[in-house]
């Protein structure tokens, strides 16, 4: 039996009985006016932090979430998109798909606005999306990429680059962890089901999106999430584990390589109002800008000493240098 198929019996078993805090935090509910979440979509929200933003789905965008869980996510994002088919959701658990079908149902009884055939339901595996090219506006996963090993990443990440549109963006929670895994740990089937042994540092996270070609990488949140601890697990060391919240932009890739915000910042305290570093940024007096770390770093050797660039807080809220 590989990995994949113990993590496909371990979301058979949280389909057919709901297991609360299987494997992740819970989400935080989305709450939104005339927006209902029904009991049982809570119980089955198996994800590790938050994923799509309200500000990523303006304009009835066609939005793909692939790992069902529950439905609670599909159902937030429907809200956004009105319309049939609007959301796509993909789970290679059959009986995962069906408990979706029927928490549906549920929704439509607690929210008047809410109609099932909103989403389509689609039965998939990530490493071959059921869905066309250059098609959707926003891509989603909430704490599943962390369970692939290299190849399959790859070719996960390959397939959600694929079926976004141009400038589309691909939303996602995974954890991180920046200490060393012992090969027990990683080769633990059951571990990386449970979204832990799996964990990667955050830059070989990123890699992995902009070696697809994703130009523009957002980090939105970096927050704590697990630990293993001898006691409990096998290894000599407590291992702290955190969960990031990123978004990968099918932007072009720029020739001096991609943008990625990891939270720096730029002040500009001189004597005039404004500088100028004639490359496309402009940074007013006092005014903090969001810079990507490739802005940040050529900003620094320009060695000022009226240019302060802070150090990155790994939240990054939009706007900027890019």
């Amino acid at each position: 039996m590989s990995y994949l198929d113990t993590t496909h019996d371990v979301y058979k078993e949280a389909a057919l009985t709901p297991d609360v805090g299987l494997c992740c935090t819970t989400n935080p509910i989305w709450e939104l006016p005339g927006l209902s979440i029904p009991k049982i979509m809570q119980e089955m929200n198996y994800g590790c932090g938050s994923t799509v933003n309200a500000r990523d789905l303006t304009n009835s965008p066609r939005i793909l979430y692939v790992g069902v869980g529950g439905g609670m996510e599909l159902l937030q994002f429907s809200y956004f998109s009105r319309q049939k088919a609007g959301v796509i959701g993909v789970d290679v658990v059959q009986e995962m798909l069906d408990a979706s079908r029927k928490n549906f149902k549920e929704a439509e009884a607690q929210n008047d606005w809410f109609q099932s055939d909103f989403v389509d339901l689609k039965y998939g595996d990530a490493l071959n999306l059921p869905v066309e090219d250059n098609s959707v506006d926003v891509a989603a996963q909430n704490c599943l990429f962390n369970i692939f090993k290299a190849e399959e990443l790859k070719k996960a990440i390959e397939e959600m680059y694929r079926v976004l549109k141009p400038h589309g963006r691909l939303v996602m929670s995974d954890p991180t962890c920046e200490q060393p895994m012992n090969d027990a740990l990683r080769n633990d089937e059951r571990l990386r089901a449970l979204c832990l042994s799996g964990s990667l540092p955050i830059n070989e996270y990123v890699k992995a999106l902009t070696d697809v070609g994703f130009g523009t990488i957002e980090i939105r949140a970096r927050k704590p999430y697990r630990i293993l601890d001898p006691q409990h697990y096998d290894t000599d060391e407590l291992i702290y584990i955190e969960s990031i919240e990123v978004a990968a932009i099918k932007d072009p890739m720029p020739e001096d390589g991609p943008c990625v915000f990891t939270g720096k910042a730029a002040i500009y305290y001189g004597a005039d109002d404004y500088f100028d570093d004639q490359k496309g940024h402009v940074l007013l007096k006092n005014q903090p800008l969001a810079v990507c770390d490739k802005t940040a770093k050529a900003l620094q050797n320009l060695d000022r000493n009226d240019i302060y660039i802070s150090e990155s807080t790994f939240h990054y809220d939009g706007g900027g240098c890019c």
